[in-house]
């Protein structure tokens, strides 16, 4: 006989979650009291980054990470991070905590009503009808989360993980789940039929084309295809390598400016994504009259809600590469590649969000990753600084603020080979600030680049935009390097242009070795345009 704790910790093991992502409360004491030195408990002080940095984790290595979350307070902290994890694509284990089974019906303390409380964003919820089955339940949850690409949950009443199981009997859960691809021919020859029949093609790329075989599959179906490439607005993730010279930007996200954009084509291939996304409503054709739409995604979700003529649900990159053999090669003048050039501040003017983007596009290595979460400044971001391979940009695809700090630090644990360079707005940082803790507990060695401006800019534009006055106010008296340093991670406040440029010249060499977390806090003048 075994217990039910030591079953699961078999099953953590057998599939690769060796870190625990979790801040810990009492019904989840009888789990981790006295935890094995093979596994890693990774603390953080806020339930928003332990979620955050799982999905990091998630993101960099492919696979699901495990999180544990403290019953109702537990998951209800966690719920916008979740959402984020849900549209992110980044698979999670979550075990959520609950009180004891043999006096749930009384609804003691600490008892939750914990099924609902996520709502639709976890891709399966389950609580085990009996003990022994909590061990099946996680490995089944670990297969859920490969195939959904999000959060599972498993809720554990507490005096479950004491529970004797006989391993006899065995787990109600296959152990390997394999997917067989189909092949891509007949969509493929569609797809490719309807393409070589465009006059005036272009391809338009999202956050599920974000892996190396894809960009490889699409590179050659551009190259055939001659055809210019647009990201998605908001994407969390980069399609296409955006230094190639077909990549055209970013999609605009109001109706008007993406019909202008779109205006001149004839067929548009939507690749990893919907078609297609937006932020203000606008009204009219969501796409001119005369454009045909094809989408191709791996997640039936995004194919059913995208205005097309024909939607492909399949792996994104075989679909792509059979498509781009049965292309007939067309002859057409390439791109010039875009150059973007921006000058420094001159004397007495103040930063802008630009001249910090500027200077690390000049030192930034190819294959860091950068984790964006500055919305007042994301166009500039966009524009100077391009992903050059795959996870070169990560960002919220939800858009609620607090992913980017501690999403960064899991980025770095999951992946220690590859930089990470974490830009965000101040506003931005406050609401996840505690992730600084655990990236400097844990040796994560990520840059925090913080543009401060002392306001959420991106919400006064916006309240300018409708003609209105904001009734926040500013919170120039808070300084992030500050806080950074009381929850013991490095930070320095750069007091100009030029000693930022000294600082990333020092830093930006050792990102790769690096251990310790960095944050500089920049001030940057507060940009009075704003388009979404």
């Amino acid at each position: 006989m075994t217990t039910v704790r030591e079953a699961t910790l078999d099953v953590l093991r057998r599939y690769g979650m060796h870190r625990i992502f979790a801040n810990p409360g009492s019904t989840e004491i009888a789990f981790l009291a006295d935890l094995p030195d093979d596994l890693q408990f990774v603390l953080a002080l806020h339930e928003g980054s332990v979620v955050g940095m799982a999905t990091g984790h998630a993101i960099a290595t492919g696979r699901p990470a495990f999180v544990n979350l403290h019953t109702a307070a537990g998951l209800g902290n966690a719920v916008g991070a979740l959402v984020t994890a849900r549209v992110n694509r980044a698979p999670l284990v979550v075990v959520v905590g609950q009180q004891d089974r043999r006096h749930l019906a009384l609804e003691p303390f600490l008892a939750g009503r914990l099924e609902g409380l996520a709502g639709p964003y976890p891709v399966w919820v389950n609580q085990p009808v009996l003990a022994q089955d909590v061990p099946a339940a996680i490995r089944r949850a670990w297969h859920e989360a490969m195939q959904h690409r999000g959060p599972a949950v498993v809720v554990v009443p507490m005096d479950d993980w004491i529970a004797q199981l006989d391993p006899a009997l065995g787990l109600a859960a296959p152990a390997t789940v394999l997917r067989a691809e189909p092949a891509a021919g007949p969509a493929a020859r569609e797809l490719a039929q309807l393409l070589n029949q465009a006059a005036k093609p272009v391809v338009v790329v999202g956050a599920g084309a974000d892996d190396q075989d894809t960009w490889d599959a699409l590179v050659s179906l551009v190259e055939r295809l001659r055809a210019p490439v647009w990201q998605e607005a908001f994407g969390a993730r980069a399609g296409f390598p955006q230094d190639h010279p077909s990549f055209a930007g970013h999609l605009p996200a109001g109706r008007s400016r993406l019909r202008a954009v779109l205006a001149a084509h004839d067929v548009a291939l939507v690749v990893g994504t919907g078609a297609f996304r937006q932020y203000p409503y606008e009204p009219g054709p969501l796409v001119p009259e005369d454009l045909t739409v094809a989408v191709v995604s791996a997640d039936p979700d995004e194919l059913h809600h995208s205005q097309a003529e024909l939607a492909v649900l399949g792996d994104p990159a075989t679909l792509c590469r059979a498509v781009a053999e049965q292309l007939t090669a067309r002859t057409a003048t390439t791109p010039t590649p875009r150059t973007e050039a921006v000058a420094p501040p001159s004397a007495g003017e103040p930063m802008r969000a630009a001249h910090v983007f500027a200077a690390l596009a000049e030192r930034l290595p190819r294959d860091v990753v950068l984790v964006e979460e500055s919305p007042s400044s994301r166009p500039d971001l966009h524009r100077l600084l391009p992903a050059r391979q795959p996870r070169g940009f990560v960002s919220a695809a939800m858009g609620g603020l607090g992913f980017a700090l501690p999403a960064a630090a899991g980025l770095r644990m999951g992946d220690p080979t590859r930089p990470v360079v974490a830009v965000l707005g101040d506003g931005s940082s406050l609401y996840s600030i505690q992730g600084l803790w655990s990236a400097a507990r844990y040796g994560c060695g990520a840059l925090f680049v913080v543009l401060s401006n002392g306001r959420y800019a991106v919400m006064d534009r916006l309240a300018d935009k409708v003609g209105g006055k904001p009734p926040w106010p500013a919170f120039e008296e808070v300084s992030v390097s500050g806080l950074a340093r009381a929850l013991g991670c490095p930070a320095r406040r750069v007091s100009d242009h030029a000693e930022l440029l000294t600082l990333l010249d020092e830093v930006v060499p050792t990102l790769a070795e690096r251990t310790d977390p960095l944050l500089l806090d920049v001030p940057v003048h507060v940009d009075t345009h704003f388009e979404p």
